[in-house]
C-alpha cells in the first residue's frame, strides 16, 4: 500500500513528535542524576567574563543583543504575538484554528510550568543579581518560544503554496526559537541543559498541535483556510 504525500509527512511529523519527546526524557534523566552539571557549568563559565561573571564575554554590546533578543520568549511579547495573531483568525472567519491556537499556546505554557516545579532545578549561581522568579529547568522561554513560533509559523505557511516560503517562515521562526534559548545561556539565568530541554518540550507540543489541526482539518471540525475564504465571500457588507 502506497503512503500519499500528505499521509507520509503526517507520519514524519509524529515520528519527530516521538524523538523529541524521547531527547526531552532523556535530558531530564541526566539532570536528575547529575550528569549534565560539570558541562553545563563550564559552557556558563565560559560565555561569562572570567573577572566579571555579570558581562557577557565578548564585549557588553552582546549582552545588550543577548537581552533584547531574550524579551522575544518573555511571556509579555509571546502573548502580545499570540493574541495578534488569534485576532486575525478570527477576522478570517477561522474561528475553530483560534481554539487550536489558544490550545498551544496555554497547554504549552502550562506543560512548561508544571514542569518546572516538578524538577524544581535552581538557576545558575554565576550570575548573582540576576533577576528571575521560576526554577530553571526546563527553560520557560526557550519551550514557550518553540510552541508559539512554530504553531504559528504551521499556520501561516498553510496559507502560501510555494515550498520555499513555507521553508522560510518556518526557518524564520526556528531561527527566533534558537537565538532565545542561547541568549537564555549567555545572560547566565539557565544551563544549556535547561535550554535543550525547553526546546525539545515546545517542539514536541508544537508538532502535536499541528498534527492535531492536520487530522481535525480532514474530518472537517477545524476549518481550512480555503473554506474560510468562501465564507467571507458569502458574508453579507
Amino acid at each position: 500500500m502506497k503512503l500519499r504525500p500528505t499521509d507520509l509527512r503526517l507520519l514524519l511529523v509524529m515520528l519527530a513528535t516521538v524523538s523529541a519527546l524521547w531527547v526531552f526524557a532523556w535530558v531530564a534523566d541526566e539532570v536528575g542524576e547529575g550528569g549534565t552539571q560539570v558541562f553545563d557549568d563550564a559552557v556558563i563559565r565560559w560565555v561569562r567574563e572570567p573577572d566579571a561573571p555579570r558581562e557577557v564575554a565578548g564585549s557588553t554590546t552582546l549582552g545588550e543583543i543577548a537581552r533584547d533578543v531574550t524579551a522575544l520568549g518573555s511571556i509579555t511579547v509571546l502573548t502580545l504575538v499570540t493574541t495578534a495573531v488569534v485576532g486575525f483568525l478570527a477576522l478570517s472567519k477561522l474561528h475553530r484554528a483560534v481554539v487550536l491556537v489558544l490550545v498551544a499556546a496555554l497547554g504549552g505554557t502550562a506543560w512548561t510550568f508544571l514542569l518546572k516545579e516538578l524538577f524544581a532545578r535552581e538557576r545558575p549561581r554565576l550570575v548573582a543579581d540576576a533577576i528571575v522568579s521560576t526554577t530553571s529547568f526546563p527553560s520557560g522561554h526557550s519551550a514557550l518560544s518553540a510552541v508559539v513560533y512554530l504553531t504559528l509559523a504551521a499556520l501561516l505557511a498553510r496559507l502560501v503554496e510555494r515550498r520555499r516560503l513555507r521553508a522560510y517562515i518556518v526557518g524564520v521562526a526556528a531561527l527566533v526559537t534558537f537565538l532565545v534559548g542561547v541568549s537564555r545561556v549567555a545572560l547566565g539565568v539557565h544551563f544549556p541543559s535547561d535550554v535543550l530541554a525547553g526546546w525539545t518540550l515546545g517542539l514536541a507540543w508544537a508538532l502535536f498541535c499541528w498534527t492535531a489541526m492536520t487530522v481535525l482539518q480532514r474530518r472537517g471540525t477545524v476549518e481550512t483556510v480555503e473554506e474560510a475564504h468562501e465564507h467571507a465571500h458569502e458574508a453579507p457588507g
